[in-house]
Formats: structure tokens, sequence, C-alpha cells
């Protein structure tokens, strides 16, 4: 069932509506969450998939589904990150407060909405310039209690960040914050669609969904993940700008010393820099978007990953 969560007026007569779909009743409660960054699409397909899955096998659901595909649908709907009328990103507003401005409102009663839930899915898909391998990424401080939840997820990498680099107004920390165990999940470009990861991951929920008590028919099995922290991640940045020239596949395995690609100028036909692996591991995010400049993020590498 289609159900308003949020509507707040806007110029000439128009709202702004956040929807979510309910699927089924009672039970436990599992909220997919998507669309935050208006230029994310890999969870649009994602949600897709899983509101068709749930819908024609009904009879083996065992709780509540609550979809959410669009948290920021003015983004997505003009393919910008932020949101479009304040140019604010929706993921540093939460909790937001029920008196602030219209995206504190927003960010509020969406939190008072999903909160409760016995497991929140926050699905991400990196931005224009960055691919990334799906993941589930985790603050340490709730490692202990959603590790056990990321390993059902049918993805390959588990990061466990350190606290210092979690910020404390996003969705999931805040709902992690009020006892709503979500998993952040990051996977493939912005403004794109990788079926292969969106059917990957569906796999997953429906593998947790399984492991909940929601789902009682048989599940694909999922891999044990790789689970890593910050301290086995290594970063690559160019020191120059220009553009950057890949020399390997992403999601590869790489040996230390090995090129990884070259920032190059196309006015002079100059190789400006030779970027080389700095560690051996799996290489799970690759720069996507050529035009770099001094300090942007080529790759990181998963060391020891084998």
């Amino acid at each position: 069932m289609i159900e308003q969560v949020v509507r707040v007026p806007l110029a000439v007569g128009e709202d702004l509506v956040i929807q979510k779909n309910r699927i089924g009743s009672g039970g436990k409660r599992l909220c997919v969450v998507t669309g935050t960054h208006g230029d994310e699409l890999e969870g649009q397909y994602v949600a897709w998939r899983l509101a068709r899955w749930l819908k024609a096998h009904p009879e083996h659901l065992k709780g509540t589904v609550d979809i959410y595909p669009a948290l920021n649908p003015l983004g997505v709907s003009t393919m910008t990150r932020s949101n479009p009328l304040c140019d604010l990103d929706m993921n540093r507003t939460f909790p937001g407060s029920p008196d602030g401005a219209m995206s504190e409102f927003l960010a509020h009663t969406l939190i008072r909405d999903m909160v409760g839930a016995d497991v929140c899915i926050d699905i991400h898909a990196s931005n224009i310039f960055l691919r990334e391998i799906p993941q589930v990424r985790i603050n340490v401080n709730t490692a202990e209690r959603l590790v056990p939840l990321a390993k059902r997820m049918n993805l390959g990498f588990i990061w466990i960040h350190a606290a210092a680099t979690v910020l404390e107004s996003t969705l999931a920390h805040s709902l992690n914050a009020l006892d709503t165990p979500t998993l952040v999940v990051e996977m493939g470009v912005g403004m794109r669609l990788t079926r292969a990861y969106g059917d990957q991951l569906l796999t997953g929920i429906l593998s947790l969904m399984h492991y909940l008590g929601m789902w009682d028919a048989p599940v694909m099995p999922v891999a044990p993940p790789i689970v890593s922290s910050d301290g086995h991640v290594s970063f690559v940045n160019a020191s120059r700008p220009g553009i950057f020239v890949p020399s390997v596949a992403h999601a590869a395995y790489v040996e230390q010393g090995q090129e990884l690609g070259q920032v190059v100028d196309p006015l002079t036909g100059d190789v400006c820099e030779t970027l080389i692996c700095p560690a051996s591991g799996l290489l799970f995010t690759l720069r996507e978007y050529p035009v770099v400049y001094e300090g942007s993020l080529i790759a990181r590498i998963l060391g020891g990953a084998l």
C-alpha cells in the first residue's frame, strides 16, 4: 500500500511529497531506504525488484517491509545530489527538528516514521566520480551489533569505519543512536544502474529477512564477506591535475608496485603522473569520472584481501 510519509507545500500551488510502499502487516519491520542523494540511482532498481518480488510471493512474507524509494524526490527528478530548493545535502540534516526549516522538518518526520524498525537498510550509490563494489559500511561503535546482520547481506565486503570518520548528521547514525539497527550499503556509481549489483543485494535482503524470521521461503546461500577496518585500506590520490586514464579494471586484485593508471595532459600530450599501487589487495574503489585535480581520490585498496 502506498502511504504518504510527509507533505510540504511549495510555491506555485505544488507540494513536496515523500512516499513509501508498505508491504505486509504486523510482525517484525524492515525499512529499505534510498534516494537520499538525487544522483544515486542504484537503489531505485533494488526498490523496484524488492517490491515486485514481495508482491509476487505474499504468502512467504511474515512481517512488514517499508520501501522508501526517494527520500529526496526533487533531487531524483532533477538529477541533483542535494535538495534543489536549498542546495543542502539531505544526509547532513538528521535527526532534524519539528520546528526547524523545511529540510530539518523533513528529516525529523522521516526519522519518526522509521524509528523502531527491527532493521533499516540505507542504500547509497557513491557519486558520479567513483565506482564502488557492493559493500556495507559500519561505524566501529555499532560494529558488534551490526556486523552479524551485515554478513547476511550477500555483499563481499564490510568496511568498519573509525568513529572519527562518521558524520553524526546522517540518517544511519541518527537511527542507530535511536536503537534502530541501520546498515549503510554503498555500490556502483552515481547516475547509473548496475543490475548485477542490484540483483546481488536483493538476494542479500531476502537472506536477511529469512534470518530475521520475516521470510519463510528458501533463500540462496550467501558467501562470507571480508570484514575490514580503516587500518587495512590504502588510499591513492592524484598529485597533479589532468585526465585520469586507468590501467586496471575495477574490483580487480592488484599487486604492490603495479600501475593503476596515468594522469595525462590532452593539450601537451604529456603524462603528468603515473599512479602506483601502494599495497596488494582488492581494488574496491576506482575513479570513474576522468577529470582530476591535485588531491582527487583515485582508488581505495583493501590490503591482504584474497
